[in-house]
């Protein structure tokens, strides 16, 4: 295998990841010669390939790999009997999942890791823009995309600072050798990979001891799990919560879990001794990320907003917020409608009680078909679950609660649920089309 100096060619399998291709995104900035495969094509290969990668699209094959290639970094959902990663050993060529790749550049900037359940992205994106605003020009590797960025994922410093989104699906933050850590919330989540909820703990707590000994830890302590892991911690830790409790803080993305991202962003800015002026600056511009209750146009009067949600909590937040926006306009008789599409059978079935519960701030609510990730889902779950049982379960639950304004609505496609939209909204009424999987292009089909 050839040292990490001698490497000038890097191939990536699963390159239209939102990680994977950012990583692709920052060797590219740095003259290396990327190459990359995925199954199905995107805005982000379309991208990458307009900027100089050599993208092929479709099943992945030995043939796809260069032969002169000298890294192969491959995304998380790759199977060991990956054709690309089969032929990169028997090669002999180095192999890193995407997590061990960043993870050697941890070590070599003063690296900035968001973590936690929910609000990685805009978390992460706040203390990027705030540091680009204070001049400390940080190098930028986030789950979203970024308008700030040239819609991107990316952003290229010249400084020492690195700031990074740290997931813990497959423990990949495990590589991740930070000197802060912004710690959000811990829940349940990506119950293919952990056992249980003292399974993910131990986990977090595990990361957390990467910290150097100067380390700063930045976290909500007002949640309960997150108590749990810095029990007994050696480390300085900051509650988020209670530190930015200031005036001059008027965002204009809604929820009161944005600003606690805000307050997470203002403490991280503080500790590396940028003025509040500066960090209020930054974050009362801020206009949000991709898919993150993002507005997409007005369809028969109504707003319609694209977002990522696809966990309870985080479906609870958005809706919340966005009944905030509903109960301040000039008709009392707008609706908020929830188009959801779950992600990932195994969540869905392991979370189907809390999912039943998540929508209750929506008054027009549409299901569709649980989106499924490839390499991540047993055959047999798939016979447990799905949306329709789902939709069955809310609409029980809204007649016990005697919810009966209240309707939901199972659709088995895309198309179905457009058309519905097109005949029903109604002027004043807010849509958020919500979900992880490719429910994004429901969007598209409804706003264009």
């Amino acid at each position: 295998m050839k040292k990490s100096q001698d490497i000038s060619k890097i191939h990536f399998v699963g390159i239209g990841g939102i990680g994977v291709s950012a990583l692709a995104r920052y060797y590219m900035a740095k003259d290396f010669s990327v190459s990359g495969s995925d199954l199905s094509e995107s805005e982000i290969t379309e991208t990458l390939a307009k900027k100089g990668a050599k993208i092929i699209i479709g099943p992945h094959k030995a043939e796809n790999l260069p032969k002169d290639v000298d890294l192969v970094v491959f995304t998380a959902a790759a199977e060991n009997n990956n054709p690309e990663l089969v032929q990169a050993r028997k090669l002999k060529i180095k192999r890193q999942s995407y997590a061990q790749a960043l993870g050697d550049l941890t070590k070599k900037y003063f690296t900035i890791a968001v973590s936690g359940t929910h609000g990685k992205s805009t978390t992460t994106s706040m203390i990027a823009q705030i540091l680009v605003k204070a001049g400390f020009d940080p190098t930028v590797i986030v789950g979203t995309k970024l308008r700030e960025f040239g819609n991107s994922n990316f952003r290229l410093g010249k400084s020492r600072y690195l700031v990074i989104e740290a997931d813990e699906y497959d423990a990949s933050f495990l590589n991740y050798w930070p000197k802060i850590i912004v710690l959000t919330n811990i829940e349940e989540d990506h119950l293919d990979y952990y056992r249980d909820i003292g399974h993910i703990l131990a986990t977090f707590k595990k990361y957390i001891g990467h910290l150097d000994k100067k380390g700063l830890l930045i976290a909500n302590t007002n949640d309960e799990n997150i108590r749990k892991v810095i029990k007994k911690s050696k480390y300085k830790i900051k509650n988020y919560v209670l530190e930015c409790e200031l005036n001059g803080l008027n965002l204009k993305i809604p929820g009161r879990h944005n600003l606690l991202n805000a307050y997470a962003a203002l403490t991280a800015a503080r500790a590396l001794k940028i003025r509040d002026l500066t960090s209020l600056k930054s974050l009362n511009r801020f206009k949000g990320t991709w898919r993150r209750f993002e507005y997409k146009g007005m369809v028969r009067g109504a707003k319609i907003f694209d977002d990522y949600a696809h966990h309870p909590t985080e479906i609870k937040a958005t809706l919340k917020g966005a009944r905030e926006l509903l109960t301040i306009g000039p008709n009392k008789l707008s609706r908020l409608w929830c188009v959801f599409q779950p992600h990932q059978f195994q969540r869905t079935y392991k979370l189907f009680d809390q999912f039943i519960g998540a929508f209750d701030d929506a008054d027009k609510i549409i299901l569709l078909p649980i989106f499924s990730v490839a390499g991540r889902e047993k055959a047999d779950i798939k016979k447990k679950v799905n949306a329709k049982k789902l939709a069955a379960a809310i609409k029980k639950r809204n007649i016990k609660l005697r919810y009966e304004e209240k309707s939901v609505i199972y659709f088995d496609s895309f198309k179905k649920g457009s058309g519905f939209l097109r005949k029903n909204l109604k002027k004043g009424d807010i849509a958020v089309i919500m979900g992880a999987g490719d429910i994004y292009k429901l969007t598209v089909q409804l706003t264009s």
